[in-house]
């Protein structure tokens, strides 16, 4: 197993209110963020708003998952990964829904299933969170795409984004044991913002082999590139290997946001990143098709090794 070190990744602040496109507060954070992101894969971002959503929103976690394992069993979906999960080992427990900045479908999809009474405050903590946590993504997509001259597609992914909400338990270790909460991978997704209790356990790999032990601050998200943006920026930036690790005695409860694409839209690279000394390394993919071929690998156990590190990268590369 690789060794552990107490180095940490960069810190932005994403609080500031002068933060506006052209200006030189953006133009710092934005070389901060690229900065960040190729050395690292990710970052953690300060974002004082939140800090408004923290209680609700752990409280909204903490009653949904205590509700029984009959009743969180109802809420099913057809799509890949999303629905209610959880592995035989029962440490680890997700819910997720897609397209969830559509409050409607929060209370359609999650609550109605399993408060058929209805639950209007979950729905309106949940609903809340994402709208914050949509604005701060766009906002780091944005000074992403302006760091490689790639703003003039900020309209298209933004109309073509899927916003999927999860939310996710991890049971504390048994008494002097650590345990696997989720066993070492890279996401799939465009991009992923973490937002957790005060429980630590997120662990990212980097470049040296080395894992990071992610310690959130109230006020913080860990953001994470996911390997559709790498592959649409033609490996210009990489998404970083990560696992859950528990060893407090507590449990650990997390929210986040993954931005993918919508069903149908073909993942291409753009021609500005391609020319003689940097060919294109992927093939244009659909993602959802993508994303029906990785579930049924996962649901053979191909993946579990974590022998195919970038499923997606492999699935595609030129």
């Amino acid at each position: 197993m690789s060794s552990t070190t107490q180095a940490m990744v960069p810190v932005i602040d994403f609080s500031n209110q002068n933060l506006k496109p052209g200006s030189p507060e953006w133009d710092l954070v934005k070389s901060q963020v690229r900065e960040a992101l190729e050395e690292y894969g990710c970052f953690e971002a300060l974002f004082d708003p939140i800090l408004e959503l923290r209680k609700a929103v752990f409280g909204a976690l903490q009653e949904v998952f205590d509700l029984p394992l009959q009743t969180k069993k109802l809420f099913v979906s057809d799509k890949p990964f999303c629905g209610y999960s959880c592995p035989p080992s029962g440490v680890f427990q997700s819910m997720a829904v897609d397209d969830a900045y559509i409050a409607e479908n929060i209370e359609q999809y999650l609550t109605t299933s399993l408060w058929p009474q209805g639950n209007i405050a979950f729905s309106e903590t949940l609903a809340s969170f994402i709208q914050l946590t949509s604005k701060l993504e766009k906002t780091i997509l944005k000074m992403i795409l302006e760091s490689f001259g790639l703003e003039k597609y900020m309209d298209e992914l933004t109309d073509i984004a899927n916003y999927q909400l999860r939310i996710m338990k991890y049971e504390k270790p048994k008494a002097n044991e650590q345990t696997i909460g989720v066993p070492a991978h890279c996401d799939t997704n465009m991009m992923t913002l973490l937002y957790q209790n005060e429980v630590n356990g997120l662990e990212i790999q980097n470049k040296d082999g080395e894992w990071m032990n992610m310690k959130f601050s109230p006020n913080s998200f860990i953001v994470m590139i996911g390997e559709c943006l790498s592959v649409w920026l033609n490996g210009r930036l990489s998404s970083p290997y990560h696992r859950v690790l528990m060893k407090a005695n507590e449990d650990r409860y997390s929210i986040g946001l993954f931005s993918t694409v919508r069903g149908g839209y073909m993942v291409k690279v753009p021609t500005e990143l391609v020319d003689d000394k940097n060919p294109m390394l992927f093939k244009p993919h659909n993602h959802e098709e993508f994303l029906k071929y990785f579930s049924s690998e996962v649901a053979k156990g191909v993946f579990r090794s974590g022998a195919v590190i970038a499923p997606l990268k492999t699935y595609c590369a030129v």
